[in-house]
């Protein structure tokens, strides 16, 4: 008799702030592998190698983050134990997560048994955030969405966080992987399946589904405003005067002037309250402003330096680069063409 090999458990984690479309996203693509390449060549019927399975604390049904039912198949108690573990993305701002982080404390329990056990961990997204309360990360590298990385290297400041990497391999053996940005999981499920099935079966599901492995650097996409007004009064007030003036000569002493604050009082406030030096806030609007030129427009890159602040357009650009992650005429040319394929749509008849 042939010896029969048990498929790959792979654990889909479900928490309340779970959205379908990562977690179902991973079901259907690991449920895919083999099965949907023999069935599209007419080949005999192969089942997938892995067994994903949506798995929650109590195992019952519960409407996600965006309002979409999810049915676990089992609870932690319950499910075998698993070769992967996969933390999906939650739907949270940072202060939230801040503020609701007992929440997690069972399933993080958890994966630090599976993990004891042998269990691979994978985080998509911002599933970063539950995935961190391990400890497991520290000292590592490791990414999650752009708009958690600066929340995160706060939190878990041992932690080398990495906004603009789409897939890093962390821990002892590599026992960890993480997804950044949005559909970056694409990369997580195609690195599971070739680490675990094999380079080729990884291929044959991204052909399949038309999956990209050059993807656009995560920066790129980010908002550099990113994030809520500071709960400092006097700081958000200063936030709010550098929406509307970023290109004002001098901002930060005009910053400094506005709050009626000592300087060095000042910059410390500002930088506790936002994370960034007040400089460096100022040059994020700004940036963030010339993405939104580049995009919409076709004004020379020097004409927009100077529009937002900077007389030096080749200082300019050579910041652009470092915090976006290309140039401003590659960005242009990324998201002024998709800008305008958006805006054919619009129009498009229905």
């Amino acid at each position: 008799m042939p010896r029969t090999i048990e498929p790959i458990t792979v654990a889909l984690l479900a928490l309340p702030a779970t959205t379908a479309a990562i977690l179902y996203g991973f079901f259907d693509a690991l449920a895919s592998v083999r099965r949907d390449w023999r069935m599209l060549h007419g080949q005999p019927p192969a089942d997938s190698p892995f067994r994903p399975l949506v798995v929650s604390e109590d195992g019952r049904p519960f409407d996600g983050a965006n309002g979409v039912r999810i049915t676990p198949q089992a609870s932690f108690a319950e499910c075998p134990a698993p070769e992967v573990v996969v933390v999906a993305d939650v739907q949270m701002s940072p202060g939230e997560v801040e503020a609701e982080a007992a929440g997690f404390d069972a399933a993080v329990r958890w994966l630090l048994a599976c993990h004891a056990r042998g269990a691979l961990l994978a985080s998509a997204c911002s599933g970063a955030v539950v995935l961190a309360r391990t400890g497991l990360l520290d000292g590592a590298d490791a990414t999650s969405h752009w708009a958690y990385c600066s929340y995160l290297q706060r939190a878990h400041p041992l932690t080398r966080w990495h906004a603009d990497r789409g897939l890093v391999a962390a821990g002892e053996g590599q026992r960890i992987l993480m997804a950044g940005s949005g559909v970056s999981w694409h990369l997580l499920v195609l690195a599971l399946i070739a680490r675990f099935a094999g380079p080729e079966e990884a291929m044959r599901v991204a052909r399949i589904n038309l999956l990209d492995l050059n993807s656009t650097n995560p920066v790129a996409y980010a908002s550099l405003t990113h994030g809520s007004r500071a709960a400092d009064p006097v700081v958000a007030g200063c936030q709010q005067w550098a929406a509307l003036n970023y290109a004002s000569a001098a901002p930060v002493a005009q910053m400094v002037a506005l709050s009626q604050l000592p300087e060095r009082t000042f910059k410390r406030r500002f930088t506790q309250a936002t994370g960034m030096a007040p400089l460096d806030y100022v040059h994020h609007v700004r940036l963030e402003e010339a993405k939104q030129m580049l995009e919409r427009g076709n004004e020379p890159v020097e004409a927009i330096a100077i529009d937002i602040g900077y007389s030096d357009s080749s200082f300019f650009s050579r910041l652009f680069r470092r915090k976006v992650g290309m140039s401003p005429v590659q960005y242009r040319q990324r998201f002024g063409r998709l800008t305008r394929e958006l805006q054919g749509l619009a129009k498009a008849p229905a």
